[in-house]
């Protein structure tokens, strides 16, 4: 179990000066699936939305750099709440604020400038989806609480990881509209099952030490809840073209993704932390394969 950690120097974090390692490391630069499963939610609404190419690569590039950096700084506020448990459990206690390889006022000054570029990338977007953004920051701050006074801390992580779907499309379109609250109720789906999974890795670290999950609430229950969830961000997902007058092969597209999630279900064990690190790191695919299928409705 020594060996078992996720810190690894690894990725842009291998290329940078000693002294910068620790922040890399501390707003995960050396794992970028976090930042690729915020991303995805608000590529899901340019493929179903943006005018194309300008407008839509530009606000691919945008929302790929903050999902970065706001992903960054949601890992220093995560950090910094969790410093004191992440010592107990065996991935975690390499993290740069629990090893104390970066002090908390060092990571408080780190945070602010993540903030401040986030600010800066934020004000390039319509007012509708800068509002958005700004109230993005309470379920980002709340989401270390709800580990520890929730069973379903997953459910407030599902809120936040799907936000750039209605952002994304305010950014598209100028207007909140019902596809893009399809979207993001597909997309929470979709984060309450991978991040189930991805739960899996810590269940008896975190029972020890009294953080909850889902993964410890359902236990062997896990793969129906996963089949159901799964599901329904599939059926959200149909529900979203539909109102957005996507053409029909929207729908034949969706076969690929949900043939992803039952690959997902079928090869989950609860008992393999290495195999549900790589079913939850597999939702990129899946993600990538969710806008695919958006982008040929568009045809």
């Amino acid at each position: 179990m020594a060996s078992y950690t996720d810190i690894r120097r690894e990725g842009l974090s291998a290329w940078l000066p000693a002294w910068a390692v620790p922040y890399a490391l501390l707003m995960r630069l050396d794992r970028p699936i976090g930042s690729w499963l915020l991303f995805l939610p608000g590529l899901w609404a340019f493929a179903a939305a943006a005018p194309f190419p300008e407008r839509g690569l530009w606000l691919t590039l945008l929302f790929g750099v903050g999902a970065v950096v706001m992903r960054g700084a949601g890992c220093v506020v995560n950090d910094l709440w969790d410093r004191d448990l992440d010592r107990k459990v065996e991935r975690t206690r390499g993290r740069p604020l629990a090893s104390g390889a970066v002090l908390p006022r060092q990571a408080l000054a780190f945070l602010a400038g993540l903030l401040l570029l986030g600010l800066l990338i934020l004000l390039q977007l319509p007012p509708v989806a800068i509002g958005l953004g700004v109230a993005s920051l309470l379920p980002v701050a709340l989401y270390p609480l709800a580990k520890r006074v929730t069973n379903w801390p997953q459910a407030v992580l599902g809120v936040v990881f799907t936000w750039a779907a209605p952002m994304g499309w305010a950014a598209a379109t100028g207007a909140l509209e019902a596809p893009a609250l399809a979207l993001w109720a597909a997309g929470f789906a979709w984060t309450l099952a991978y991040d189930t999974i991805y739960a899996h890795q810590d269940r008896e670290d975190d029972a020890l030490v009294g953080i909850r999950s889902s993964a410890l609430t359902l236990g062997e229950r896990t793969r129906p809840f996963l089949g159901a969830a799964f599901a329904a961000c599939i059926l959200l997902l149909a529900a979203a073209g539909f109102l957005a007058g996507l053409h029909p092969l929207f729908a034949a597209g969706l076969i690929l993704p949900a043939l992803h999630f039952s690959w997902q279900v079928r090869r989950l064990d609860i008992h393999d932390p290495g195999l549900c690190l790589r079913l939850f790191r597999s939702n990129r695919d899946a993600g990538l394969l969710i806008a695919l299928a958006l982008l040929l409705g568009r045809l």
